[in-house]
Formats: structure tokens, sequence, C-alpha cells
């Protein structure tokens, strides 16, 4: 049997075994749990046998103590006079098979072998994770905490929306705890549980909480995630020619747990393969189909799907086709289009340089006749031209023809410097 105290922890203790006949050469097992800082003592001897006369303690066959050596002071373990194997402050490290062999009056010998474990968790959390399964509407969902000694009490549970009127650390833990269902439970250091699609929902928040003696005050170690369907987003539409090769591209990447996703031509027909048609390809969240050598024959819808345990999601793509001469036709219109705006342009140009001639209806470009006549408009005193003029709106300018012979410089003038009279006409 063995005796412990309470130091600044909880010490358990497991006994699995119990001694079957006291004076008999038997193995005894007994397991027990301490955590950092507590004193343990390991006894050699059952309640109520004879106290050996010496006493020698091992732990993976090496001496740690004897009742026959004193150890130096300061030493955590000791071994008392009655064979009992003390730790002063028990320590990480110190777990193990520790083997007592005491001899007894009759020359006889006790052995006991005693396993301490020495409680540990690991400064990390609990990770969680999960497995498709061959059925995709199911999935497995793992716990582990790995590093704890002994093993952790890890629960699964679904939790339900928080009450925005609980106020505090305490009220969020009241409403945890009342709210939450639990889907399985046990001690290990790894906890599985199996669901399908029918106790999943979209925007669902799954819970591992991990209990251990280790951790004081009854707290627990948790991690969590949010299930999202998949959402897969495409381009609508697509365009390539014939004898060309196109890519369409899907990307997904919000999906919890991590949807598969593929590409398909019709609906109800089998994923498309990688071949010399198709070439498929991932880059992150990103998934391509390549088209190689695309004819007639490929045109049509193709859908990107991809599922999860959630849901089932898919996404259309249209792939239009078009043959070389439907763009040889496109290039021939584009030209005699651009042909008609730029004679459009030049004929305007021309009747808005000769604005003037087609007024007066007059020919395009210079007359015969035109020897360079100039207009010049002058104003007259004589009164008798506007009197014999009929009654029309006040007129006060005349037109001044001068005729220039060729070869004559403009400006002339007479001997007297004067130019001569002007013949008068009156508009």
């Amino acid at each position: 049997m063995m005796m412990m105290r309470r130091r600044r922890t909880l010490v358990a203790v497991y006994v699995f075994a119990t001694v079957g006949l006291l004076w008999a050469s038997e193995d005894v097992s007994v397991v027990a749990t301490a955590s950092p800082g507590d004193v343990v003592r390991l006894h050699c001897y059952s309640e109520g046998s004879v106290t050996p006369s010496s006493a020698r303690w091992s732990k993976d066959g090496i001496e740690v103590g004897s009742t026959e050596a004193t150890p130096p002071g300061g030493q955590r373990l000791e071994v008392l006079a009655d064979g009992t194997l003390r730790f002063r402050t028990v320590a990480e490290g110190d777990e193990g098979v520790y083997l007592c062999q005491a001899a007894l009056p009759a020359n006889m010998t006790w052995k006991v072998r005693i396993r301490l474990q020495v409680a540990n968790v690991p400064a990390t959390h609990p990770e969680c994770s999960w497995l498709r399964s061959e059925d995709s509407t199911q999935v497995r969902l793992g716990c582990a905490w790995a590093g704890c000694y002994p093993d952790p009490a890890l629960r699964w549970t679904q939790e339900r929306k928080r009450d925005p009127s609980a106020d505090g650390d305490r009220d969020r833990d009241r409403d945890r705890d009342r709210g939450g269902r639990v889907l399985a439970s046990g001690v290990t250091s790894v906890l599985w549980v199996a669901l399908n699609r029918s106790l999943l929902a979209d925007g669902q928040t799954l819970r591992c909480a991990a209990q251990h003696l280790a951790l004081a005050g009854g707290r627990e170690a948790t991690c969590t995630f949010t299930l999202e369907a998949p959402r897969p987003e495409v381009s609508p539409l697509a365009w390539a020619q014939e004898g060309d090769n196109v890519t369409l591209t899907c990307t997904e990447a919000t999906s919890v747990p991590p949807a598969d996703t593929a590409w398909w031509r019709e609906a109800g027909s089998a994923a498309l393969a990688q071949g010399p048609k198709y070439a498929l390809s991932r880059e992150g969240a990103a998934h391509s189909l390549t088209i190689a050598n695309v004819s007639r024959d490929d045109g049509g819808v193709y859908f990107c799907r991809s599922e999860n345990p959630l849901a089932l999601h898919r996404a259309e793509v249209y792939l239009s086709v078009r043959a070389s001469s439907d763009y040889t036709g496109a290039v021939i219109g584009v030209f005699v289009a651009a042909l008609i705006v730029g004679l459009a342009a030049v004929v305007a140009k021309l009747l808005f340089a000769n604005r003037h001639r087609v007024c007066l209806g007059g020919p395009f470009g210079p007359s015969p006749g035109d020897g360079g006549d100039v207009l010049n408009l002058v104003e007259s005193d004589e009164e008798q031209i506007f009197q014999a003029a009929p009654r029309l709106p006040p007129i006060t300018a005349l037109v001044q023809i001068h005729p220039l012979p060729t070869g004559e410089q403009e400006g002339v003038a007479n001997e007297n410097g004067r130019e001569e009279a002007p013949d008068l006409v009156t508009l």
C-alpha cells in the first residue's frame, strides 16, 4: 500500500493490484499519480507486515537510494528507516516504475513495483481535426491533446448560440453548460466521433473540451471550429475559338471541413478526369480545367461541383466556341464600316471647305474666269444713289469691283495719287 500527502495540488492514487501472499516472493504493482510540487511517499511494505531490515530502491535498473546509504542533504529523494522512498517535491521527470527490494526475517525477500505518474499538461490547447469517410455525407471529428499525463477527459459538444443578455464569464460558462449537446466523451488521448449530414448545419460550432487534474480550479482547455458549407465561384461565361486551348477556373476557399471540388461536363455524369483532352490543376483555392484543341462539340455547360459533409453546391460555366470563319467575317465587317466612316469624313471636309461656293451655286474649285477680283465694301455719301434705288431696307454699303490685270501689282495709283472712280453697283 502507499501513503501520500498533498502539498500543493491533489494527489490521486490508483491501485491495480494488491498483495496476495505477504511472505512470498511476489511482485506487487501499484500506480500512484501526483502533481508537480506534491510530497509523495512510496512504501516498500504492506500495512501490517514486518518492517524490512533493509531496502533498496531502483528506477529503470538504476539505484536511486537505500537504507544502508544516507543521501546527501538537499536531495529531493531519501529512503527512510522503514524502507519508504520519500519525494520532498515531485517534479516532471520523476515519473516511471520504481522497484523496492527488501530483506525480511527468515531469509525472505520482498519486492514491490510502483508506477509513479506525474500529472502534466502542455502549454498548448487541444487540437481539433476531421477525417472524410467514403460516404461524402459523413465526417469523423477528432480531438487530441498530446503531452498530457495521464490522459485527459475529453468531451465533444455542439454549442448553441450564446445568449446576448449573458454578462461575464460566469454567465457564459453557465450558458455553455446548459446549451451544448454532448456528442461523445471519454478519458483518452484522442477522442473520435462520427457525424452525418443530418446532425450538421451551416454556421454550427463544434467544441472539444479537455479536463485534467493538473488544471487548477476545474478549468478546461478547448478547441472549436465553425462549420461552413462550400460556395464555389466561377465566371459564368467563357469564349474560345476552334483549335485554341481554353482554361476554366473555379475558386472555393470557405468550406469547413474542406470540400472536394471537381469539374463536371453534365449533371449526373462522372467527373472529368486528367487526360489528353482535359488538364486538371489546383493552386491554393483555385481549381482549373484546361480544354485542349477546342472544337464545336466542346461548347456547352460545365459544372464546378463542391461537396463537404454539410452540403453540395454547384456553379455553372457556359463555354461558347466560335469557328475561324466567324472571326473572318467580323474582321471584314469592321474594315468596311471603317472605310465608310472615312469616306464620309472626307466628303464632309470637302463640303465644309467649299461651303461659300455651295451656297452661291458655284462650282467646286477655282473658276476659269476668275482673275483674282477683289471685293471691297466702301461707304458712299452720294444721296442720289439711295434716292434712285427702290424702297428697301436701309443699306449703307457699296460694292466696288476692281479688275486686276494679270501681272500688275496691287495698289497701283494714278498720276494724281488717287484711284480712278469705281463703278457703283447698288445692292
